[in-house]
């Protein structure tokens, strides 16, 4: 999601890949057994998605009871400070734990996890270690509704996608759990209901973007609108938080894990649901911009909701507040991106610095009333 160029992939990461292997290699031989000499491949980065937490692709040899063994695994590393954060926090520990959780609860897929390293010392930051699982992703840059298998698939074969993505997410919120198994995943902000602690961390989250004194009126207007439209506190669920098709991988046409649980909370249903739909929307501005024909037939609120309370039997309720929260949350996240795209030398800040919100005519339209009208 470059604020400057939606077609240039931005800076990510400054780790030295080559210099963390064999330290990667020595922390792996010292969690399996003594005699398991794991060797790693060469470590890589995913193409084409992620812009937050760092992803470190490899394969794993090791020796087991005299049997060779093999595994393709992913590191999931909390970004180095100097790499410009998009968020202030990253609790590995957290996706770790809600991971296995899904996966022993529920029938959502999501990969396997392996280990857990809290300590910074091991690779700078703490991380964990995942099975890999084979499958393709919608990409971001170049995004999935302008070119590559979705935008290539028949309407047929994206509206399956769709609905059996939707259905995922779904299973996901009938999750069960008691409230202390959930405290994990409490947001450490002020509030006396899950949704209010979820507002109440985004402003948190904005006031730390804008520390350097470039404030959004655009956003600040939007919390006050939120204030004043604040719905009926809904049913609260586990939420994946950065719900979209460009988190999750397929075989085929059917969803096989989602990935990216760093924006986990609890928290109403419609917040994953707003923000499937939207960050949708988000890549149909840029396509627009582009004068390109986008995917303008899918993921609409309509066919989202409607497969939603036909795979859980739950209605949806005030969507229309949870997509604008939604709208202003990703602004927040192209505000923080613009300065790492101003600090990384690939791009300079508009003279209007609401213009690195790239979709905000869609969150003014939201404000005004007006985007669901036109839609």
């Amino acid at each position: 999601m470059a604020a400057n160029d939606p077609g240039t992939r931005p800076t990510v990461s400054v780790r030295d890949v080559e210099a963390t292997r064999p330290r990667l290699e020595a922390w792996l031989a010292a969690r399996l057994h003594g005699d398991a000499a794991p060797r790693l491949s060469e470590l890589r980065r995913p193409e084409g998605s992620g812009m937050s937490s760092e992803t470190l692709l490899f394969d794993a040899e090791w020796t087991e009871e005299g049997a060779a063994r093999r595994s393709s695994l992913v590191a999931r590393l909390a970004p180095v400070p100097d790499a410009v954060p998009v968020f202030p926090r990253y609790d590995m520990g957290v996706q770790f734990r809600l991971l296995d959780l899904v996966r022993r609860r529920t029938g959502v897929p999501v990969p396997t996890v392996r280990w857990f390293e809290p300590d910074p010392g091991v690779l700078g930051v703490p991380f964990f270690v995942m099975d890999a699982v084979e499958g393709r992703v919608p990409a971001d840059i170049p995004s999935y509704n302008m070119a590559g298998w979705v935008f290539d698939a028949t309407p047929e074969e994206r509206n399956r996608l769709e609905r059996a993505s939707v259905a995922r997410l779904a299973e996901l919120h009938g999750l069960e759990a008691s409230e202390e198994e959930m405290a994990f995943l409490q947001l450490p902000a002020a509030g006396d209901t899950p949704l209010r602690r979820h507002v109440a961390d985004q402003i948190a989250y904005y006031d730390w973007t804008v520390a350097d004194g470039i404030r959004s009126p655009l956003i600040e207007r939007g919390f006050r609108w939120l204030e004043e439209h604040w719905p009926e506190e809904p049913e609260t669920v586990v939420s994946w938080g950065d719900s979209r098709v460009g988190n999750i991988v397929y075989q085929g046409f059917e969803p096989v894990a989602l990935l990216d649980w760093e924006m986990a909370a609890t928290g109403p249903r419609e917040l994953d649901v707003g923000w499937m739909i939207v960050l949708h929307q988000f890549f149909e501005v840029i396509a627009h911009r582009l004068e390109l024909p986008g995917l303008p037939d899918f993921l609409r609120r309509e066919e989202v909701a409607s497969a939603y309370e036909a795979s859980c039997g739950r209605p949806l309720r005030n969507l229309e507040w949870f997509e604008t929260y939604a709208a202003l949350r990703h602004g927040i996240v192209m505000f923080r991106i613009m300065r790492r795209t101003v600090h990384f030398d690939e791009g300079v800040m508009p003279d209007d610095p609401e213009d690195s919100i790239m979709h905000r005519e869609l969150i003014e339209r939201m404000l005004d009333g007006t985007h669901w009208s036109s839609s």
